[in-house]
């Protein structure tokens, strides 16, 4: 069995952080056990690594009770492996990308020759080539172009006039999403967080109802990722019925109105009530059916393929393996998904392997997705946390060399 002495010095998991969290408050075990309404027994696998602190909801419920952020037990930001080159870079342009976030808002002050380069024609081919980098999971590349595309972007918002002015602000309202992705990817929250305000704000200035809609859907995901369910409930209740009262919703109209069921399935998931979470994804899934396709509007991926992707996360949010795993066996992601959905369908599947116990299909599916998106699965938290336990109960040649390419060994 591993002991934390095999692990890099310095690098906790998420059971630690728990324990130290605990013993901050100097609460007991027990004291912990009764406030969150887990068993004793589970605290203690918890804080020890025999069991995996990676499911959002169990942790969310050690917050409520520890009155915590859940960054506090999952760490952040994320710290790359040595040897991961790609992500390394990427962690490197952070701090540029929050200065062009903090520069929201204040006078560009840009020079004549700014002025004159404006080109939205131009500048929507950036925006789309930063967005297809964070979709194709290249998170170096779209770290490359973020801050110079969002100052140009600042500059055109705020020089331009009429249609020419909202159209720059709803390419900026871009610009802030592959940003805000970008820098969550990172286990950046608090800037992620910065940049989903200035979505909002951009995507209330470009004076398109169903933009700023797509905005509020992101919106709700902040709620939602502190706990703060009814609060995300609102936001989504009140955006299906402005959908709803639309006389003849077109495609981007559905599409959007799935994309909220989904939000809402997973703020069920999140609470833990299935019930719930079926409810709101067979609303999405009527809703992908009566769509017939999938779509990409505002960078949200919906339609019968995306819905059920959703039909297998769904049930890992909710700890019931079983049921993922069964649904995943009818699920194929298509080639032209991007590579990020595409190994997030497959980190999905390696957690409900996992909690099934069957640990060499959770690695075989872990690889995959590293194959098809490796900077997106070496980050991803869950991953980090499922293979961080697997490697304290039981190694094998793939499973530690996974663990090294994550930097958790």
């Amino acid at each position: 069995m591993a002991h934390y002495s095999d692990f890099r010095r310095g690098e906790e998991s998420n059971g630690q952080r728990l324990a130290r969290l605990r013993a901050r408050r100097r609460w007991t075990q027990q004291r912990l056990a009764t406030e969150s309404g887990y068993s004793l027994a589970a605290v203690k696998a918890f804080e020890q690594g025999r069991r995996s602190l990676d499911r959002p909801a169990v942790i969310l419920a050690l917050c409520k009770a520890l009155d915590c952020h859940p960054t506090e037990i999952t760490g952040g930001p994320v710290v790359p492996a040595e040897s991961d080159g790609e992500s390394q870079a990427a962690l490197a342009a952070v701090a540029a990308v929050r200065r062009a976030l903090l520069r929201h808002g204040r006078p560009a002050r840009p020079s004549d020759r700014e002025v004159a380069e404006v080109d939205l024609a131009e500048l929507r081919r950036r925006t789309a080539e930063a967005n297809a980098h964070r979709h194709s999971a290249s998170f170096a590349k779209a770290a490359a172009t973020l801050p110079a595309l969002l100052r140009d972007l600042q500059v055109a918002a705020e020089v331009l006039d009429g249609d020419g002015r909202r159209a720059a602000h709803s390419l900026l309202c871009s610009g802030y999403e592959c940003a805000m992705q970008f820098l969550y990817k990172l286990g950046h929250v608090p800037d992620a967080t910065l940049a989903t305000e200035r979505v909002v704000w951009s995507a209330r200035e470009s004076g398109d109802p169903l933009r700023l809609l797509a905005a509020h859907w992101y919106e709700a995901g902040e709620f939602l990722s502190i706990g703060e369910h009814d609060e995300a409930g609102a936001i989504i209740d009140e955006a299906l019925t402005a959908l709803g009262a639309l006389p003849d919703p077109g495609p981007e109209a559905i599409s959007l109105m799935g994309a909220f069921e989904l939000k809402a399935a997973l703020n069920q998931a999140r609470r833990g009530d299935a019930t719930g979470t079926e409810r709101h994804w067979r609303r999405a899934e009527a809703a992908a059916e009566r769509l017939g396709e999938d779509r990409n509007d505002w960078q949200l991926q919906f339609g019968p393929t995306n819905v059920a992707i959703w039909g297998v996360s769904l049930p890992v949010e909710l700890g019931d393996g079983r049921r993922a795993v069964a649904r995943a066996e009818r699920v194929r992601p298509p080639r032209h998904f991007s590579p990020e959905r595409r190994s997030h369908h497959f980190i999905d599947m390696g957690r409900a392997h996992f909690a099934n116990g069957r640990r060499d299909r959770a690695v075989e599916a872990f690889l995959t997705a590293e194959r098809l998106a490796p900077q997106a699965t070496r980050l991803h938290p869950g991953v980090r946390e499922t293979v961080r336990t697997m490697i304290r109960t039981r190694r094998n040649n793939s499973l530690t060399e996974l663990g090294i390419r994550l930097g958790v060994l």
